[in-house]
């Protein structure tokens, strides 16, 4: 009797579990699933052997809506959005070096190890659940018939006048809905794949010719530079905002007396939370690339990305340097980047925080040592593209400043790693992963702009945002999908170029200040300094 009441509730909690860990209250599970009343129906009118194979097929089909729904869960908590059966496998590789990067080797290999055992005891369990409901069934046929059309009869009720428990609908239809979700996923991501494909043939900058490409930044130090998780949430939530809102004025100060001015505004990014790669693409492309699909695509493609039109005019020496890189990266060549400096060609010899490879200041010494204080060949400009990596969860260890010149080789940081916040204390706490993240930033701007203020030249452009907000945890179930954008230089005109924007002056957009879509930037980047569209290819 104890299996089956186990095997009863196992399997409603299965066709009722919500995919969102907001939606994990006990009023959920207390519904009656459409689904269960039909099954029930069908296994009393079946023969013993196809009962059997369907009881047992139907629950291991369950187990299956029960992952997905859990992994809809966890990417909805962390990505902002429901995972994608054609197109997230992927992550889930990259989702284990993550933690391979926070917790060590060991430990992910028993997540993993131990993650595997319970999804296959779920498919048995379920499975042998349904075998044991349907016999129930069989065996009280009579009472069954009755039951289920009780059932049957509440359900419809139910459904018809409303009646809630705790605003939660006491009729549920929870996993036909999910299963329908889920296919109109999967025919909707087929169908974009093909709609996209044609839509980053257009490109209004596509035929543009090299002299007629940002005439007005030529001869100038051009440096675009993303800022890992920089979010409006660092901006204006109540608990990050204060210390970060603090080094963005301190810092917006210090480089004015540097001789330095701003402009910030807001840019929607087409990623949350993770999946950098998009909004960097996003941002680039001028396209809208907002899952793996769409990136292999336009990377694939001969689109024009924001930095390639910068090598296209002949007159710049492109640069980029990718702490977060690790491997083969043929991304390369559709940012137009004659050289790529990744994790392994920086020389760092200190420890790893985290996910992150080294400290931004490192990683901005070397561009400085190797990149920055060289003349580029054939007496040409330099445009340098920078991804820094220091922001990224789980925000524990962070590094700390030091004098720029006692960076060395990176040694310098071993002390500061060691003495410095366990990941698994941070990831498991939410007031601390805000405190944390907040802190983050503030070490990520405060080393980009230093670094700035230090080494920048009266040609030097910077522009510097956000590529997603941090995670749901951090951010809020409801956070917008907003990331602050700069543009700092020392020459009055290059900002005057942009004066028609709207946009704030110092590092910290105003909260009215305007907001775009990410995919909009490339355009009025290109527009603005002088570029000449070219009537768009098909």
């Amino acid at each position: 009797m104890v299996l089956t009441v186990l095997a009863a509730a196992l399997v409603v909690a299965a066709l009722v579990l919500p995919n969102t860990v907001v939606g994990l209250r006990p009023a959920k599970f207390v519904r009656i699933p459409a689904e269960a009343v039909i099954g029930a129906a069908v296994m009393l009118a079946l023969p013993r052997r196809p009962r059997v194979v369907l009881a047992a097929v139907s629950g291991a089909a369950l187990a299956a809506m029960t992952v997905l729904n859990l992994l809809d869960m966890g990417f909805n908590q962390y990505l902002g959005r429901s995972f994608n059966l054609v197109l997230d496998w992927s992550l889930l590789g990259d989702a284990q070096s993550y933690l391979e990067d926070s917790l060590g080797r060991t430990a992910t290999l028993a997540a993993t190890a131990g993650l595997i055992v319970m999804v296959l005891l779920l498919f048995v369990l379920l499975a042998l659940s349904m075998v044991r409901l349907s016999n129930l069934l069989a065996r009280h046929t009579g009472t069954a018939t009755r039951g289920t059309l009780v059932a049957g009869v509440v359900w419809i009720t139910c459904s018809s006048l409303g009646l809630q428990i705790s605003g939660v609908p006491i009729a549920s239809d929870r996993t036909a809905a999910a299963l329908k979700i889920q296919a109109h996923r999967v025919s909707d991501t087929l169908r974009d794949e093909a709609e996209f494909r044609k839509v980053a043939k257009v490109d209004a900058f596509g035929d543009t010719p090299g002299a007629q490409l940002v005439p007005d930044l030529r001869g100038k130090d051009m440096i675009f530079t993303f800022i890992e998780s920089y979010g409006r949430s660092a901006i204006e939530d109540p608990i990050i905002a204060p210390g970060v809102d603090r080094t963005l004025d301190e810092r917006t100060a210090a480089l004015a007396k540097a001789g330095f001015h701003a402009k910030s505004g807001w840019l929607t990014s087409a990623t949350y939370g993770g999946s950098s790669w998009l909004g960097h693409s996003t941002t680039m492309s001028g396209l809208w690339v907002n899952n793996q699909q769409r990136y292999r695509t336009v990377m694939a493609s001969d689109h024009l990305s924001l930095t390639k039109a910068f090598e296209k005019t002949g007159a710049f020496d492109t640069v980029g340097v990718m702490p977060g890189v690790q491997k083969a990266w043929p991304e390369q060549s559709f940012y137009g980047l004659n050289k790529v400096y990744n994790a392994f060609e920086l020389g760092y010899r200190g420890p790893k925080f985290s996910w992150s490879t080294m400290p931004d200041q490192y990683a901005l010494q070397q561009y400085q040592e190797r990149v920055h204080s060289k003349k580029a060949a054939d007496g040409k400009a330099r445009m340098s593209l920078l991804i820094l990596t220091s922001s990224h969860q789980p925000w524990a260890p962070i590094p700390k400043m030091v004098g720029w010149d006692q960076l060395g080789d990176g040694s310098v940081f071993k002390g500061i790693q060691a003495a410095g916040n366990k990941p698994a204390d941070i990831i498991a706490d939410t007031t601390r992963s805000r405190q944390e993240y907040g802190k983050s930033v503030q070490y990520s701007v405060t080393a980009l702009t230093q670094w700035l203020e230090r080494y920048g030249s009266k040609d030097t452009v910077l522009v510097f945002l956000g590529d997603h907000q941090p995670i749901a945890r951090v951010s809020g179930n409801h956070a917008s999908r907003d990331v602050p954008v700069a543009i700092v230089a020392k020459d009055p005109k290059v900002l005057d170029k942009v004066d028609g924007w709207g946009w704030t002056d110092g590092l910290r957009p105003a909260h009215d200040a305007p907001v775009w879509k990410m995919s909009s930037f490339r355009d009025r980047f290109l527009t603005a300094y002088g570029s000449t569209p070219h009537p768009e290819r098909g």
